[in-house]
């Protein structure tokens, strides 16, 4: 079939009140670029709130014939090709399966969490009876910590590799289509676990293996590179692992350093989840005392410097709920997510400063420790499951008191399910970082009149930003340089941010592990890679 030709390409202002679906966008379109003709493709559609009326930007073209339907992915037979081993299920780890089937090789995946269905009862028991299952919870499991943190999609990363084609990926596999040209897709964490089980059956109909309940505990190293793994459920011989564990996976980290693998602390943020009532946001963004029914729930993104460092919101979720991510007892965590419709009546965010070398210091940790980020972070963790009473409720504060110093006699409704408690957060946090977080709640409390007022409430911790550790790999070959084989990728090892930059990193890791294995491998290997 011949290539279709862009007839014309347009950028266009459509008032919101005109759109109430894709259909009724479309024709809006066309009257406003006066073309009844050609097919019509859009490429980004964002919400403009700044004017009034408020309308969206949409950017497009117009095709002489229609655009064919996305291509399926082939259904390739690699049960019996060379084996790669891939540690961790989340978009990292799933993408770079994806990605190994396309290049002919067998991916097999070993994760120490559930699949989606069975993860589901622990997650329960988190909320309802405050068990913490150290390999099952919203961070480790089949999917990731995205899967129950409602697959945001959202990312800055086009220069890291091909954000569209992950996206139509994602539709592939049963997400909305919208998500490949709206400015900040999202499936919902009511979605997003159909996504995860639809690419779960098509690589294993492709002949990859999962091994679910199955915890990454040793290396085995000879001639300088990977000769198998040890798991919590036996050996496993491999020349090539992809490394994609999450930023939560603590116990990895101090696996690969006893192996002799390279980290190094990186910079992460810490703080608070701040929650305001719906209608809030709305009045904020929209400047109207009800929302309209055309306009989605609003959102918003904050960033300011606070003693030369970022205080930031981070992860807003419209309509959204609290969630308790703790990986292990003992420790509080806290997230955020929303449901494809986004309506529930409260939203959050984080809203975190950036801690570096100076915070970590300042706390009475080492920076040279490659391992001071992450003690700075399961120090504030494991006290505010102290403050709150040792079990997984999480201090609270309104943010009005936060600013005044002083506990709260009483806490507004909050989404948290496992209940909060009221806290001083001056109690919880070091003096150095609770006094950027507050000047970050005045400033923004300038910009949004009430954000930092009674009806806030303030949840902490948020500390799982992004991953406090880099595991180092050569910018080239992307290998460890402390074993060879061994591919540290995506949040976990400190080379993505989010669900999508996340999925590009296992793909890129997946092309070097490809590379690396049909290049013949390692010097002094025997044998083929097997289970």
């Amino acid at each position: 079939m011949p290539e279709q030709t862009i007839i014309r390409a347009f950028t266009v202002q459509v008032p919101a009140e005109e759109v109430a679906d894709t259909a009724s966008l479309e024709k809006a379109i066309r009257r406003r670029i006066h073309c009844g003709d050609g097919y019509l493709v859009i490429e980004k559609k964002s919400l403009d709130a700044r004017q009034d009326p408020i309308v969206w930007v949409v950017k497009g073209h117009i095709l002489d014939r229609p655009p064919g339907p996305l291509a399926p992915l082939e259904e390739k037979d690699v049960s019996q090709a060379r084996e790669v081993l891939i540690c961790g299920s989340g978009p990292a780890g799933l993408f770079a399966a994806l990605e190994l089937i396309r290049l002919g090789l067998r991916p097999v995946l070993i994760e120490r969490g559930k699949e989606v269905r069975r993860r589901r009862r622990d997650l329960a028991l988190l909320t309802r009876q405050h068990l913490v299952n150290p390999d099952s919870n919203y961070c480790f499991g089949e999917g990731g910590a995205g899967t129950f943190s409602d697959g945001k999609l959202y990312t800055r990363s086009d220069k890291r590799g091909p954000v569209r084609k992950c996206l139509e990926t994602f539709v592939a596999f049963g997400a909305p289509s919208e998500i490949v040209f709206e400015g900040r897709p999202h499936i919902g964490t009511n979605r997003l676990p159909v996504v995860v089980e639809a690419i779960r059956d098509y690589i294993q109909r492709c002949g990859g293996l999962f091994l679910f309940d199955t915890r990454l505990t040793g290396l085995e190293m000879a001639f300088g590179g990977l000769r198998a793994v040890q798991t919590n459920r036996g050996r496993i011989v491999a020349q090539a692992l992809i490394l994609a564990t999450g930023h939560s996976a603590s116990d990895i980290y101090k696996m690969a350093w006893a192996h002799g693998l390279p980290l190094v602390a990186k910079p992460y943020a810490v703080g608070v989840r701040i929650e305001h009532p719906q209608s809030l946001v709305d009045r904020w963004q929209y400047r109207c005392e009800v929302r309209p029914g055309f306009l989605p729930p609003a959102y918003y993104n904050l960033a300011f410097e606070v003693g030369q460092r970022g205080v930031y919101s981070f992860c807003m979720c419209p309509g959204g709920i609290i969630a308790p991510c703790a990986t292990q007892p003992g420790e509080i965590v806290t997230n955020g997510w929303s449901p494809s419709r986004r309506n529930n009546p409260l939203a959050n965010a984080g809203f975190v400063a950036e801690v570096g070398p100076e915070a970590w210091k300042a706390a009475g940790f080492d920076p040279q420790d490659p391992f001071c980020g992450l003690l700075y972070r399961e120090s504030i963790e494991k006290r505010a499951c102290v403050l709150a009473g040792g079990t997984q409720m999480a201090p609270a504060q309104r943010a009005a008191d936060l600013l005044a110093r002083k506990t709260s006699s009483s806490l507004p409704a909050c989404s948290y399910p496992p209940g909060v408690a009221s806290v001083n957060l001056w109690d919880l946090f070091p003096l150095e970082l609770m006094e950027r977080l507050a000047e970050g709640l005045r400033l923004a409390e300038r910009r949004m009149r009430g954000f930092a007022g009674s009806e806030a409430v303030v949840v902490a911790p948020e500390t799982r930003t992004s991953a406090p550790v880099r595991l180092v790999r050569d910018p080239e070959t992307l290998q460890s340089p402390g074993c060879r084989g061994i591919f540290p990728c995506g949040e976990g090892a400190g080379y993505a941010g989010g669900i999508v930059s996340a999925a590009l990193d296992g793909m890129r890791c997946a092309r070097a592990a490809a590379q690396f294995i049909q290049e013949g491998g390692l010097e002094g290997w025997a044998g083929e890679v097997c289970l």
